[in-house]
């Protein structure tokens, strides 16, 4: 749902991108749908249980590699012991047009060593080779601590796509957990990438805003948030 004043785009640091309203609604819906079909199997939607005995609040479930904690499989021993479904064709090439709109292909533009960007996360769009997707649902009870995605054997950037209930999302830093990090309200349909030097940045959602989704979108409650992201793994 779109707030009536304009939201910028916003670099919050170098590599770290939002782009408001980025997903149109029917974009919004054909997600939906298409989450309600992942999340049924062959690996359905499940709660996280991590190393320690802690169960993840959200609800995951994984397209093209299966991830638990701290790795990535294509078969899901900690579930049914089953393969994931493959990452779609389309989901991969919507990946792709996040990167090119976030970056503006910044790679092509405005930096003359094309394979020192590389070295460093910076991609044009077209190079971008997402072979793995998360899809989390939270309820709006739901949060996720401060971390990084590092299981990855790649610097690619992450794509992040929100739908239902907005957000707090905070962005920090390479670092640690703790402080200077930056908090942005992520709406319906917003679109977040980090790569470059902000790949390996902290991040987290303290709290979801219950009733600020729009129905229209066929979530009538929670928020969906599919992460795209290059495992550079084979096989």
């Amino acid at each position: 749902m779109s707030m009536l004043i304009p939201r910028e785009r916003r670099e919050l640091a170098p590599g770290a991108v939002h782009v408001p309203d980025w997903l149109t609604e029917r974009q919004q819906r054909e997600l939906v749908k298409a989450c309600r079909g992942w999340a049924t199997g062959p690996v359905p939607i499940r709660h996280t249980r991590l190393p320690r005995g802690g169960v993840m609040s959200v609800q995951t479930v994984c397209l093209g590699w299966h991830w638990q904690p701290y790795q990535y499989t294509r078969i899901a021993g900690d579930v049914n012991g089953r393969r994931v479904a493959e990452l779609p064709d389309w989901l991969a090439d919507l990946g792709r047009r996040a990167v090119a709109d976030a970056y503006r292909d910044r790679a092509d533009r405005d930096r003359p060593d094309q394979d020192q960007d590389q070295d460093q996360g910076w991609l044009r769009g077209s190079d971008y080779a997402p072979d793995a997707a998360l899809v989390n649902f939270y309820d709006d009870r739901a949060t996720m601590g401060m971390h990084q995605d590092k299981d990855e054997h790649s610097s690619a950037p992450v794509v992040s796509l929100s739908i239902g209930d907005s957000c707090l999302f905070r962005f920090g830093n390479t670092v640690d957990r703790n402080q200077p990090y930056t908090d942005v309200r992520l709406l319906s349909g917003d679109l977040f990438v980090f790569g470059g030097p902000s790949r390996f940045a902290y991040h987290g959602v303290p709290k979801v805003y219950p009733g600020t989704g729009d129905p229209a979108t066929g979530l009538t409650g929670g928020r969906l948030n599919v992460t795209l992201r290059e495992t550079g793994l084979k096989g």
